[in-house]
């Protein structure tokens, strides 16, 4: 069988600092139930700068500046010291500053419901204008509004602030007088999950070698819905990031599934070209603004940082086989089911065991695994522990009891088959496709065969079912040999030859 391929990845975070006081749901809740707490007067104090960003190195591996092995090569704490010679720009994107990124919300709004003032609207232009991926677009960013106008907004008419520092900079605007689904919250919640997946996007497709028209499907995954009181999920953020970035061939739909949402929709998209549906499909996400500063308080807590500063975003390009990239293999997919149970070796034995065991592979066979894929400094403050260790751990000893690793061998399996978190807590961000831009330069450079990519989710969490979910697919080295129609391009030229053959007897028969 001729399988579909990763062409092409691109990771991106944005700096949003200010969100995280006004938009983080952590801090909405505690402005709501704790108006005067000590809490809430501390985040501003305990904000890292843009440069501490940058130079935090998960988030240098997260945009492809670091690999995985040299992350875990640096010493902890990673908060406290900058990586030298650290970018903004990476192999996989960037990570953009807030006030870019709010002119990229106004670019991204068709409404005209982001306003900016007068003088930081000039302001952030001029810089977008430099952007190589926006110049063009930055000529759309309006001239901007009177403060006193936006003031008006956010205090009588149910505008969101948009701030920098203490500064009152602009608003977006409710899209509704009494439908609480285009209300300002949910519309600069939804235009910051469309401008961030737009960042993505656009750097998947600088350089991408292949026409941009000839790209048919987007699939969005992010968390968030877009509708309104009629349809309050109904979408379409795909088509409305499509149409940002210029990719005026695609159509394209959201899929959602939690944490798993981008893993299912990576098989989804593999699915439609593996069937011939589509030759090009898109997988993007962009951030979620309601958790930034989720576990503010235990970051408070433990003497460190505000750790969760930054929405995250991703795409990735699935396409026809070209006999170079990494393979997507459709036919070793792991699915839980309805009928598995949530305990986490039910969930491992459903995504790793069983899947690997019906192709007859072996856990240890291999090279990488991508579940959970937080950065451990995030969510080790809150109780969480260093999530993606232990799902190392865990999948090492499914290993053990299925009897294809000795006990001894654990910790250093853990070791070879796993890389260090350096996801940011953005939900959907962190859960296995980090490892799709990394994995993939791995194995073009040779140095990994393949590695698995274990999407997760809390589906509980919707108070529909108490369900858990996952899906799980493998990506492997591609064996260079490209097959049309299901067949081997080689069988094809000895089948038309052996005809010849055929016929050719045939006629000396006549």
């Amino acid at each position: 069988m001729s399988f579909p391929v990763i062409k092409k990845t691109a990771y991106v975070l944005v700096n949003t600092p200010d969100m995280v006081i006004h938009n983080g749901t952590t801090q909405m809740v505690e402005r709501a139930t704790n108006p005067d707490s000590e809490y809430l007067k501390e985040i501003r104090s305990n904000l890292k700068s843009y440069e501490d960003v940058v130079g935090y190195a998960p988030n240098q591996t997260y945009i492809g500046n670091m690999t995985p092995d040299e992350l875990e090569n640096t010493p902890k704490p990673w908060y406290n010291k900058n990586v030298e010679g650290a970018k903004r720009f990476g192999k996989f994107g960037e990570i953009m500053p807030q006030d870019e990124f709010y002119g990229l919300m106004q670019i991204s709004d068709v409404f005209d419901l982001v306003l900016l003032e007068k003088s930081f609207a000039a302001s952030v232009k001029a810089k977008l204008m430099e952007h190589k991926l926006f110049k063009d677009k930055a000529e759309s960013i309006k001239e901007g509004e009177e403060i006193d106008k936006i003031k008006d907004l956010v205090e009588n008419n149910g505008a969101e602030g948009l701030y920098q520092g203490d500064k009152l900079i602009g608003c977006v605007r409710r899209a509704h007088e009494v439908d609480e689904n285009l209300s300002a919250e949910y519309m600069l919640e939804n235009l910051a999950v469309k401008a961030s997946g737009a960042l993505a996007l656009a750097h998947l497709l600088d350089g991408v070698d292949v026409p941009i028209d000839e790209i048919e499907y987007i699939i969005e995954c992010s968390e968030e819905a877009v509708g309104d009181m009629n349809q309050r999920g109904g979408g379409n953020i795909a088509k409305s990031i499509g149409e940002i970035v210029g990719l005026k061939g695609a159509t394209g739909i959201d899929m959602r599934g939690f944490c798993a949402g981008p893993s299912h929709s990576l098989v989804n998209a593999a699915s439609l070209v593996k069937s011939g549906v589509f030759k090009n499909v898109v997988v993007v996400g962009g951030g979620c603004t309601a958790k930034l500063g989720m576990n503010g308080k235990s970051h408070l807590a433990k003497n460190m940082p505000i750790m969760e500063d930054c929405l995250g975003g991703f795409a990735l390009l699935i396409s026809q086989n070209d006999g170079v990239n990494p393979v997507i293999r459709t036919d070793i997919v792991g699915r839980h089911t309805i009928g598995h149970g949530a305990s986490p070796q039910a969930v491992l034995q459903a995504l790793v065991l069983d899947p690997l065991t019906s192709a007859d592979l072996k856990i240890t066979d291999i090279n990488k695994f991508s579940p959970e894929m937080q950065t451990s400094e995030i969510t080790e403050p809150a109780g969480a522990g260093d999530v993606p260790t232990q799902n190392f751990k865990m999948i090492g000893a499914l290993a053990v009891k299925s009897k294809q690793l000795e006990r001894k061998e654990l910790p250093s399996f853990v070791k070879e088959h796993g890389w260090p978190g350096f996801a940011p807590t953005q939900g959907h961000i962190p859960s296995g496709v980090p490892i799709c831009g990394h994995g993939r330069d791995a194995i073009l450079e040779g140095k990994l065969e393949n590695f698995m990519i274990i999407g997760k989710g809390s589906l509980f969490l919707g108070r529909m079912t108490n369900l858990f979910d996952g899906i799980s697919v493998i990506v492997e080295k591609n064996t260079g040999v490209v097959e049309e129609g299901g067949i081997n391009k080689e069988e094809v030229k000895s089948m038309v030859a052996d005809a010849m053959k055929d016929f050719a007897k045939f006629l000396m028969q006549e």
